[in-house]
């Protein structure tokens, strides 16, 4: 009876340690079983179509994702843009004309590469398809862009640019909330996806013009009713940073709500004029 109990104990502890393997292995099994379809199952790079040979989920071959231009060091202080061949005093602050004039509501907006080549193609995946391995990619080299500013980019809470309830339930999702959603959980903070909505949609005009780009945005977002946002260090993420409008009008119906202050952080930043003015810069 002794040899029966103890191997009927034994028994049980096996299955036990089978069930907690299951449930803690997911992810490995997730990573094993997309190595194997990789073997089997080859496909091609979604940007240059060469064919990849690793087996992360994300659908761009590693030559792909390294020629992604980085952000380059010299940029403006607060909005972020890049001001190549600017001479900086010591002491003096490093501004672009637009926030010199104070421009934005929001206090800083930092991005991971400049919008060109190969990551507007890459934006137009995340933004089409909801490929949500390549909004992870994306959050974690955003990560690695707030952890090296440290406490400029500190935050309480992250939220995602919101699109228009019509535009989010025609396409299903919001691309910014597949990059905020892994990037608060890798800086281990508070996802508030509903804490912002936009109240107005956007033109169905697909090409805007800077004046009604501007135009476009002024007042058209709002903190929902109800949200606590109070003294909030609030980081607001968006997949593009093209002239900082839509960045700007959601900081001021943040700020208008109560928030501490706004940082803005994009995957990528559009080097152009980003105010409505004939001036050459």
């Amino acid at each position: 009876m002794a040899d029966g109990n103890s191997s009927g104990g034994v028994a049980a502890r096996r299955r036990e340690g089978v069930r907690r393997w299951l449930r803690n292995g997911r992810g490995l099994l997730a990573e094993i079983s997309d190595a194997v379809v990789s073997i089997f199952f080859p496909s091609a790079c979604r940007i240059c179509e060469r064919l990849l040979t690793s087996a992360i989920r994300v659908p761009l071959c590693e030559e792909c994702l390294l020629s992604f231009a980085r952000v380059p060091k010299m940029l403006c202080e607060v909005c972020g843009r890049p001001q190549p061949g600017f001479t900086q005093k010591e002491g003096e602050a490093l501004l672009c004309p637009a926030c010199q004039e104070r421009t934005y509501a929001f206090e800083r907006a930092r991005s991971f590469a400049l919008y060109e080549e190969a990551v507007v193609r890459a934006i137009l995946l995340l933004k089409f398809e909801q490929i949500e391995p390549l909004g992870a990619w994306f959050a974690e080299r955003l990560a690695e862009v707030v952890n090296d500013e440290g406490a400029r980019l500190a935050a309480d809470v992250v939220v995602p640019v919101p699109l228009h309830r019509e535009r989010e339930r025609e396409r299903g999702y919001n691309q910014a909330a597949l990059i905020s959603k892994p990037l608060a959980k890798k800086l281990r903070l508070p996802h508030k996806a509903v804490l912002l909505m936009r109240t107005r949609a956007r033109p169905d005009k697909q090409v805007l013009s800077l004046e009604e780009r501007w135009e476009s945005v002024r007042g058209a977002f709002a903190t929902r009713p109800g949200s606590q946002v109070d003294n909030l260090r609030v980081l607001l993420v968006d997949d593009v940073l093209t002239t900082g409008a839509t960045l700007d009008a959601c900081a001021r119906a943040l700020r208008e709500a109560g928030a501490k202050s706004v940082i803005g952080l994009t995957v990528a930043r559009a080097v152009r004029n980003p105010l409505p003015s004939t001036r050459e810069w």
